[in-house]
């Protein structure tokens, strides 16, 4: 098998292809954000290569491909699986495109600038936090308001992440869970 070093090169962006049956999309602020980042932070893309088959179709990087497309970009930096079987790269679309691990919120909001990693693209819930550890003990039965709830349960994380964005931008207060 070939070293991926010697798989990574810069070509003109033209010669990449889309992937056409990729099923990830990034739909209006999220697309944005990623065109704006990389404007912002080109070097990212050398660090994180597009990954492209034999034919110089998209298998990991499609919506980085676009956006660096609609950035003005000329060139772009690819890395060539070649040696993968057709089932192969489709199982890599998916993979690529999982989101296996989950966000430690309490450490983006602790040591994290919240400005900053919203610019890098990062939808930080909005959570109503008291940092104040002594008043987690107070009897607060006195202080407790009504409140009303709706659980709106989605098929997908896509579907999910519209739905909050839309209710964030319609002023409602959303918190996102996964279970």
């Amino acid at each position: 098998m070939k070293q991926f070093i010697d798989m990574v090169e810069t070509v003109e962006i033209d010669t990449v292809k889309l992937n056409e049956e990729n099923p990830r999309i990034l739909k209006d602020d999220k697309f944005k954000k990623l065109v704006t980042s990389i404007k912002n932070f080109p070097k990212m893309l050398q660090l994180r290569p597009i990954v492209v088959n034999a034919d110089m179709v998209v298998l990991g990087g499609n919506m980085r491909l676009q956006a660096c497309k609609k950035a003005g970009l000329k060139e772009v930096t690819i890395l060539k699986a070649e040696h993968l079987t057709e089932e192969e790269q489709k199982e890599f679309i998916i993979k690529d495109n999982v989101g296996f691990g989950e966000w430690d919120w309490d450490m983006i909001a602790n040591e994290w600038d919240s400005e900053k990693v919203d610019e890098w693209g990062l939808d930080v819930p909005l959570f109503d936090l008291d940092n104040d550890k002594e008043k987690e003990y107070d009897d607060l039965s006195d202080n407790l308001k009504e409140t009303f709830e709706v659980i709106i349960e989605c098929g997908n994380e896509e579907t999910q992440e519209e739905t909050y964005n839309e209710l964030i931008n319609k002023g409602y207060k959303c918190r996102v869970l996964t279970l």
